[in-house]
């Protein structure tokens, strides 16, 4: 899954700041943004977040215009909240909430650099929002295969069902995907792309961000999914009645579903065309 539209000249946020480009980073938690963020913060004229003490480096932590993830369940459910998702209607759109921003993040940021970097999960279901407030900003979206992240994502969330951590990566996607058509500037990867020719990918985001020169690709690994593709094998095989319940109410509510993003129940390692 890619798609890149076409570039644009400097970003002009409604508050200011015109002499910088803005780029931000959304995907699911544990969907890759990390590396991500972390290889295209490394490029010399651009400048992201770290050593913040905030968690993951994550942009919204930094700033109190717009609600965190956590306030509408954090990881494996924050997608579930209608009121999480934010678009250019929100009443928080305005030239003071863009100054804001700016102020807030300036903070963390070099703003020696051309380029600002900034990721959350939640910026997944805000894209619209955030280019209300900054018209010339790009977007790059990176997916990962729904049950990697579902099972990783449960890890965290012992307490929610299976069902829900699907189902709020499925709502996640299908939000960013009726959005994207509203999106003037948006690059989408897949984190099995990444992985697998990770210099390819990242020259193809160096690209649709202006940049000159290339991305290091060493900061990506691979081998971050076998214990969960060997999860779902266990359970594919499985005689235990519960879980082959389980498994076939997963694949009856969501198999379809994941097949329209180019993903598949029965191969975990890879992304396809969408059907």
């Amino acid at each position: 899954m890619s798609d890149a539209r076409a570039s644009g000249p400097e970003c002009s946020p409604a508050g200011g700041g015109a002499e910088h480009r803005l780029v931000f980073v959304g995907g699911m938690h544990r969907s890759g943004t990390t590396p991500l963020t972390r290889a295209i913060a490394a490029h010399p004229d651009v400048s992201g977040f770290e050593n913040t003490h905030a968690e993951e480096d994550e942009g919204q932590h930094l700033q109190d215009v717009m609600p965190t993830g956590e306030r509408f369940g954090g990881p494996g459910r924050f997608a579930l909240d209608p009121r999480s998702a934010l678009t250019e209607s929100s009443p928080l759109v305005g030239a003071e909430s863009a100054d804001r921003l700016m102020g807030q993040w300036g903070r963390y940021w070099d703003l020696s650099k051309h380029v600002l970097v900034e990721k959350s999960p939640p910026n997944l279901i805000r894209m619209r929002f955030l280019q209300a407030l900054f018209p010339d900003a790009s977007f790059i979206v990176i997916t990962r295969h729904p049950v990697i992240v579902s099972l990783s994502t449960k890890k965290w969330a012992p307490r929610r069902s299976y069902a829900s951590v699907f189902e709020n990566w499925f709502r996640a996607h299908e939000t960013m995907r009726d959005d994207s058509s509203h999106i003037r500037r948006l690059h989408m990867i897949t984190y099995e792309d990444l992985v697998a020719r990770p210099a390819e990918v990242l020259a193809g985001v160096s690209s649709f961000i202006g940049l000159t020169g290339t991305l290091p690709a060493d900061m990506v690994q691979g081998g971050r999914s076998s214990s969960y593709e060997a999860t779902w094998s266990a359970w594919q095989n499985s005689g235990n009645p519960l879980i082959k319940l389980r498994m076939r109410r997963l694949h009856d509510r969501y198999a379809e579903r994941a097949a329209s993003f180019g993903y598949r129940f029965d191969d975990l390692s890879s992304s396809h065309p969408p059907a």
